[in-house]
């Protein structure tokens, strides 16, 4: 290689060294504020067979005696 050639090469990584890239993290002078007025409305629907829905009525007890209930099957 010829002095010439050197240089550039020289020239070439030197010039590449210094495009390095910055990154930089700063707090914002200001407090983020979110605005959220939001409604959400639900209208939730619950269908059960006869065998599931039978086992969710109240059990009525004959006898005013809590012993005497039958029990939940």
């Amino acid at each position: 290689m010829t002095s010439g050639i050197k240089l550039m090469v020289i020239l070439a990584a030197l010039t590449v060294s210094a495009c390095v890239p910055r990154i930089e993290l700063a707090m914002p002078k200001e407090p983020i504020t979110i605005n959220m007025n939001v409604r959400i409305e639900h209208d939730i629907n619950i269908t059960a067979d006869k065998r599931s829905a039978a086992l969710l009525q109240p059990v009525v007890c004959p006898d005013a005696n809590a012993n005497a209930c039958p029990p939940a099957k």
